[in-house]
């Protein structure tokens, strides 16, 4: 079975894309929506990431943390907001190689705007066998796909509540 290495998923929230864009841009911030991100480690600057920024992701899964290096790969206000994850550790991402990049995608659509995000898996060296073993290890029985899916649903949906009531 060959490994799917792209999943993307959008919502429809009633902000502007530049309002959309300015909550995305900001990693230390993504903790609030995510279900496993738990926003930055100290020392990153808080406010709006800009191309070529480099900072350090804060994750959990279950009792399970880790950190990752980032390093922000496009930064167009209101339409385009992308980071590319290459290393990963434990207190300090010490591991570096390929692993995912994170893409938001902010096109106006009648009164608000659609909010596409996109993960991409970057482990393309790895075999599809050694992958499929490795993803069902460490997300309880499913590929990385199948729960990154599940993760952005719930980003997405916490993005929409939260912007949507600060409009309002």
């Amino acid at each position: 079975m060959s490994r799917v290495l792209t999943v993307a998923r959008s919502v429809f929230i009633e902000v502007s894309p530049e309002t959309a864009y300015a909550a995305v841009s900001r990693p230390g911030d993504m903790g609030r929506w995510s279900p496993e991100n738990l926003g930055t480690a100290e020392g990153t600057p808080a406010g709006p990431a800009a191309l070529g920024a480099s900072f350090v992701g804060r994750n959990k899964r279950g009792a399970f943390r880790w950190t990752t290096r980032c390093t922000v790969t496009a930064a167009d206000p209101g339409r385009r907001f992308a980071f590319r994850v290459h290393a990963i550790g434990l207190r300090r991402p010490r591991l570096p190689g390929p692993i995912a990049t994170w893409e938001y995608a902010f096109e106006p659509e009648g009164a608000g705007t659609r909010v596409t995000e996109t993960w991409t898996d970057d482990r393309r060296r790895w075999p599809d066998a050694v992958a499929h073993a490795f993803d069902r290890i460490v997300t309880s029985g499913r590929t990385f796909a199948q729960f990154q899916t599940r993760n952005i649903d719930i980003t997405l949906r916490n993005l929409k509540r939260e912007l949507e009531k600060a409009h309002s």
